[in-house]
């Protein structure tokens, strides 16, 4: 992968990611809910022992949403570049569907592993974040194409 790969999935990594967390917060203000994404990771994180300080936690939690969407967006390169799905805005779309899926049950194995669940609608929540995906995989898209 050359330079200008990495940068172009970087760059839309970033813009995905970023696109779906405004999504989630403004979703979590108008619930008044609890839906965002890094703010429920810090909770596992929490949760799991880890000893590091409050502050240090969030910003594990900030680094890590973003290592996961470049993760996603490596995914979805690479089934670009090799024709295994065609570089288009509904398959942009369809990808952050499955990818919502992939995060619906990532999230619900990792409540699962913490012994106090966190007070928040799972259901309102699941359904947040598969629409987060969605315009993750649309925004991704749409970036990716600019480079």
């Amino acid at each position: 992968m050359d330079f200008y790969t990495l940068i172009q999935i970087l760059v839309s990594s970033i813009a995905a990611t970023s696109a779906m967390t405004l999504f989630s917060y403004a979703v979590s203000a108008t619930a008044r809910e609890l839906y965002k994404e890094p703010v429920l990771l810090s909770y596992i994180l929490s949760h799991l022992h880890l000893e590091v300080s409050p502050n240090v936690k969030n910003m594990l939690a900030w680094i890590l949403h973003y290592i996961i969407g470049f993760g996603f967006v490596i995914a979805y390169h690479f089934l670009w570049i090799y024709k295994v799905l065609e570089l288009t805005w509904p398959i942009g779309i369809l990808l952050g569907a499955i990818s919502g899926i992939i995060g619906i049950i990532t999230w619900f194995v990792l409540f699962k592993l913490v012994p106090q669940k966190p007070n928040i609608d799972f259901k309102g929540y699941y359904l947040q974040l598969f629409a987060a995906h969605i315009i993750f995989g649309f925004i991704a898209y749409t970036v990716y194409i600019l480079f």
